[in-house]
């Protein structure tokens, strides 16, 4: 059973002003310091210049996912930075392995108007760093001069304004997650894992040093992966490309968004229903479940974490999808 421990009046995952999930479990049997986060962002030396530009440096790659989780609309930047001589090994379609010293860099913002996509506000960044064969969760929100974030040690809401491309005012109350949100989605096993950086989901062409390349052939070439050939590999589809099935766009949206939770080893392990890519349709019960799963989402409660506003597009998709069946 998962439980969270206390030192003294502490809570474990709250140490030293830094947030971190020890041990094998969800929150974990014991502490060791070596996991504890630094308290500011910039302490990590990610980014280059004027941080709102989000310019990576210090050896952090830009990495593209095919289809990405839903999170109300903001826009997000991904990197990876592995350790000096290292390189992640890739196995299958699905999460490669990551050696320790591995960092992930998420980035959530906002754009000021869509149309122009000039000006952002920065909200928060996310990292995991794996450590002793562990990862660790960290969220920081960036402060309103925009120079920095600071590792937050719970959620909390932010209200977020911005013009859409349909010159649209959107407001809403934007979810920084605390710790327990964190690990509610990146739980396998009851322990904590990365969702979207698979193979598959990596497996696009990318516009890096103003050529087009595959990306995990560039992944290669920046010393990030082992040696890889990209054809050996599924591709997922992006979902709000018109080129790919219609059956094939929404398989995509429901992998990233829903299969990590509705796994044998995810938080929804006792669900009928099974999301993940590679899963046979007949076997997923994705078609039987269909009423369940549009009212699911309309209600805004799946995905359940990251969430307050409902993917108005993705859902007009899915109803399409399954009116055809």
């Amino acid at each position: 059973m998962n439980r969270i421990i206390t030192v003294g009046t502490v809570l474990i995952f709250i140490f030293a002003g830094g947030s971190f999930l020890p041990g094998n479990s969800m929150y974990g049997r014991g502490t060791n310091a070596s996991m504890l986060l630094l308290p500011r962002l910039s302490d990590y030396n990610i980014f280059t210049g004027d941080p709102v530009q989000l310019r990576p440096g210090n050896g952090f790659q830009l990495y593209e996912l095919a289809t990405g989780l839903f999170t109300d609309y903001a826009e997000k930047q991904r990197l990876i930075k592995i350790p000096a001589g290292k390189t992640i090994t890739v196995v299958n379609d699905g999460l490669p392995l990551f050696p320790d010293g591995t960092i992930l860099v998420k980035t959530f913002y906002y754009y000021n108007d869509k149309r122009d996509t000039k000006g952002k506000r920065l909200i928060e960044t996310r990292l995991l760093i794996k450590r002793n064969n562990q990862w660790v969760a960290g969220t920081y929100v960036w402060n309103p001069e925009q120079n920095d974030a600071i590792l937050a040690t719970g959620g909390s809401n932010v209200a977020v304004t911005w013009i859409d491309e349909k010159s649209v005012v959107r407001k809403i109350s934007y979810r920084i997650p605390g710790v327990r949100d964190c690990a509610s989605c990146h739980n396998t096993n009851n322990t904590l894992m990365p969702i979207g950086l698979k193979v598959r989901n990596l497996n696009r062409t990318v516009e890096r040093n103003n050529r087009s390349i595959n990306q995990l052939q560039y992944l290669y070439e920046a010393g990030i992966t082992d040696a890889i050939d990209p054809e050996q590999f599924a591709a997922l589809p992006a979902w709000q490309n018109e080129k790919y099935a219609l059956q094939d766009r929404v398989r995509a949206y429901l992998d990233v968004n829903c299969a990590h939770c509705h796994s044998d080893a995810g938080s929804c392990a006792r669900s009928a229903v099974r999301f993940a890519w590679e899963i046979p349709l007949p076997d997923t019960r994705i078609v039987a479940k269909n009423k369940r799963i549009v009212s699911l989402m309309a209600k805004g409660s799946m995905p359940r974490t990251g969430t307050t506003i409902v993917d108005e597009q993705a859902l007009a998709l899915i109803k399409k999808y399954f009116q055809l069946q």
